[in-house]
């Protein structure tokens, strides 16, 4: 059935690389569901993060979907006129609003209910899974990464494909663990890679990190059997090492989206995933929240 175009589906893409996707796939789903136009509000999301200054990454997947206009965008005045709409939308039921903006962290099965007319927009970062499983295929179509060129990943890429390859992820959210309460607990490290090397005895672990160095201490293994994969830095670079992720063939993830990701799509499908098992709702690194762990991971 062909796309129907008196109704579109604009989401607003914002966030890290992890949480873009995630905002794309949920508005992917509602616009399949509903045979309407998908388009991404490229823009609008990143104009004040002073912060974090993210930006768009997005074109480094094979999305098949447009940029907004900027009338798309609610230019001019964008920042008023969304906070008027989503003022007015309150006064809505959950289905009936074309301002749709993600009221909690927990999954939240109204959104698979919505049926727009016209023009929906859709805010938020929607982190499970369950928002687009059942159009999983399409997604993993959609989000195939388009390699980097260089010689130094293509090189590091036939090493993962030629060895029982293990992604370790390390998110350094506070500079150390005990300065604050965002990075998981060296001692989820320990776990895991003790239950991994029971599953998985013979495997070479390729360690990711913001922080490669301060990494390493993580990993109790000897140099031989661990590769520090240092040199993807930055934003700009991010997509790199979430290609080289998904060739791996089992994962141990940090409590960031970026890796969540990088299991998800990873394709091998005997694979094993061990993600943190703890609930934090405070800070800048929330995990453990309802529908963020596929049932199939293992949790520690």
């Amino acid at each position: 059935m062909g796309l129907n175009r008196n109704i579109k589906v604009v989401t607003r893409i914002l966030g890290g690389l992890g949480n873009q996707l995630f905002a794309f796939c949920a508005a992917r789903r509602l616009s399949l569901a509903n045979n309407a136009e998908l388009v991404l509000d490229h823009v609008s999301g990143f104009k004040r993060d002073s912060m974090y200054q993210r930006y768009y990454q997005l074109d480094h997947f094979h999305i098949p979907c447009r940029k907004a206009t900027p009338t798309e965008q609610m230019e001019p005045f964008s920042r008023i006129r969304r906070k008027w709409k989503i003022i007015q939308n309150q006064k809505k039921p959950f289905e009936q609003r074309n301002y749709i903006k993600q009221e909690r962290m927990d999954f939240d099965s109204r959104l698979l209910n919505v049926k727009p007319k016209g023009t929906v927009y859709v805010e938020g970062y929607w982190q499970s899974e369950e928002y687009f499983k059942d159009v999983s295929e399409t997604i993993r179509s959609d989000l195939r990464i388009i390699p980097p060129k260089d010689e130094v990943n293509q090189a590091i890429a036939e090493k993962i494909e030629n060895c029982t390859a293990i992604a370790v992820h390390v998110r350094f959210f506070d500079a150390t663990e005990q300065q604050g309460i965002n990075n998981a607990p060296s001692n989820y490290y320990t776990n895991a890679i003790e239950e991994m090397k029971r599953r998985v005895p013979d495997a070479h672990y390729y360690v990711f990190s913001d922080k490669p160095n301060d990494a390493r201490n993580y990993i109790p293994f000897a140099d031989d059997q661990i590769t520090l994969v240092a040199h993807n830095q930055g934003d700009e670079n991010a997509y790199a090492d979430l290609w080289l992720m998904t060739k791996c063939r089992h994962f141990i993830i940090a409590n960031s989206t970026f890796s969540w990701w990088g299991a998800w799509l990873g394709g091998c499908k005997d694979k094993i995933v061990i993600a943190p098992g703890f609930e934090k709702r405070e800070g800048v690194s929330w995990w453990g929240f309802d529908g963020l762990i596929p049932k199939e991971w293992i949790t520690c």
